[in-house]
C-alpha cells in the first residue's frame, strides 16, 4: 500500500513499517504522519507504508492495511456481555486477535473482574474463522483482561470442563481451581486440520513468580490474594490438562490463554513480531527500499524483547536495509540502538515534554520529528 501515490527519491522507497503509539496514535495514523513530515523536507520521496503489530492490540488492522478482509462477529466479552469482534481472512489465512473479544478494552472504566473474565469469545472468534474456511489461524494474544488459562476459548470451541458434581465450571480463572474432569473430545473436529499459530510478544511460563497471574494478573486488577488464587488455580487447570505444556514458552501469554492453545489447539508459539511480518509480507516489501522507519509509542527495554521495532530493525539489517526509529519516548541509550539496528531515534518527547501534551498532539509532533528524519537521511 502506497501513501500518497508516487513520489520518489533517489536514494529509494522509503518504508514506513511502525507499529501504534498506544492511547495516540494507530499504526495507520503513524504512518501517515510519518509520510506527511517526510514530504514537507523531500516532497519527491517514494514512501510506502506497511503498519505492523507484534500479535497484540492493532494486529487485526494490520492485517487489514495489508490487504486482509475485514471480518467481524458478536462473540461474549470478558465480563459475558456480547461485544463485536474483528477478525480478518485472506487465502485461507485469518488473523485473530483475542483483545477484540476477550480484552481489557471491553471493560467498563475502572471495573475489573480478574477472577471471572473469560476467553469464551476468543474460542467464538475462532470458531467463525473456521466457519469462513481458514485454514491457517494467526491467533494474536495481549490486551487481554483474562486469567483463565484460555478455558473459555476451549469451551466455546467443544471441550467440556467439569467440577466434581459433573456439572460445566462457571467462567473465569479462579474456577479451575474446582476442575475435576477435563474432556477434549468433543473440540471442534476442523482444528485438527488447521494450522493454529500463537503469535505473542512475551513467552512466559503459565504458573510461578514468572506467570500469567503473578506477572500480568496485577495489571488486570488482580489483589495479591487475587495472585495467589489465581496461580493455584492454574497449577491445577495444568495438572488435568497436562502440566508439561504449563512449562513451555508462551504457555503464559495472555492469562494463560497460550497454555489452552499449546495444549488444546496444538498451537505453534512464535514471537509476534515474525509472525506478522511473515503474514504482512514485510520481506517482499523490503525489496527496492533504501531505508526503513519503524517505531512505537516508548523505545525502552521491552522493546528489545520481542516488540515490533526490534523485529522490524533485525529484519531490515539481515537485508542490509538501515532502519531509523520514531517513538513518543525514548529510554535506549545509542548503543543499545545500534545492538538493535536502529540507527538514530526522533523522540516525541524531545519536542513537546510534557507527556499529557505530548499525547495530544502526537500527530503534528511526529510530523515535525519526520521532518528531522528527513532532513537527515533523505536530504
Amino acid at each position: 500500500m502506497s501513501t500518497g501515490g508516487s513520489r520518489r527519491s533517489g536514494s529509494g522507497r522509503v518504508l514506513v513499517a511502525a507499529d501504534k503509539f498506544k492511547g495516540s496514535l494507530t499504526a495507520e495514523q503513524v504512518a501517515a504522519h510519518v509520510a506527511a513530515g517526510l514530504w514537507s523536507v523531500a516532497p519527491a520521496a517514494d514512501v510506502t507504508a506497511l503498519p505492523v503489530a507484534d500479535g497484540g492490540d492493532g494486529t487485526v488492522a494490520a492485517a487489514v492495511a495489508a490487504g486482509f478482509a475485514e471480518h467481524t462477529a458478536t462473540v461474549t466479552g470478558p465480563l459475558g456481555e456480547p461485544v463485536t469482534a474483528r477478525w480478518a481472512l485472506r487465502a485461507g489465512t485469518a488473523v485473530v486477535e483475542m483483545a477484540e473479544a476477550s480484552g481489557l478494552r471491553h471493560l467498563p472504566p475502572g471495573l475489573f473482574a480478574p477472577l471471572t473474565a473469560t476467553t469464551l469469545g476468543t474460542g467464538e472468534l475462532l470458531r467463525a474463522a473456521l466457519d469462513a474456511g481458514a485454514r491457517t489461524v494467526v491467533l494474536g494474544v495481549g490486551g487481554s483482561a483474562t486469567t483463565d488459562g484460555g478455558a473459555g476459548m476451549l469451551t466455546a470451541l467443544g471441550a467440556r470442563l467439569l467440577d466434581a458434581a459433573g456439572a460445566p465450571l462457571a467462567p473465569g480463572g479462579a474456577a479451575l481451581a474446582g476442575l475435576a474432569e477435563a474432556d477434549l473430545s468433543g473440540l471442534d473436529p476442523r482444528i485438527a486440520g488447521t494450522e493454529v499459530v500463537l503469535a505473542s510478544d512475551v513467552d512466559n511460563p503459565l504458573c510461578g513468580p514468572t506467570g500469567a497471574a503473578a506477572v500480568y494478573g496485577p495489571q488486570k486488577g488482580a489483589a495479591a490474594d487475587d495472585v495467589e488464587a489465581l496461580d493455584a488455580a492454574l497449577a491445577h487447570y495444568a495438572a488435568v490438562l497436562g502440566p508439561e505444556t504449563a512449562t513451555r514458552p508462551g504457555a503464559g501469554a495472555a492469562g494463560g490463554i497460550g497454555y489452552g492453545a499449546l495444549v488444546g489447539l496444538g498451537a505453534v508459539f512464535r514471537p509476534g513480531i515474525d509472525v506478522m511480518l511473515d503474514v504482512l509480507g514485510f520481506t517482499a516489501a523490503l525489496e527496492g527500499t533504501g531505508l526503513v522507519i519503524t517505531g512505537e509509542g516508548s523505545l525502552d527495554a521491552q522493546t528489545l524483547h520481542g516488540k515490533a521495532p526490534a523485529g522490524v530493525a533485525a529484519r531490515a539489517r539481515a537485508h542490509g536495509v538501515p532502519v531509523a526509529a520514531v517513538c513518543g519516548r525514548l529510554a535506549l541509550g545509542p548503543g543499545q540502538l545500534a545492538a538493535a539496528g536502529i540507527s538514530r531515534a526522533y523522540a516525541l518527547a524531545d519536542l513537546e515534554p510534557d507527556p499529557a501534551r505530548s499525547m495530544a498532539e502526537a500527530g503534528p509532533l511526529l510530523e515535525r520529528a519526520a521532518a528531522a528524519l528527513a532532513a537527515d537521511f533523505l536530504v
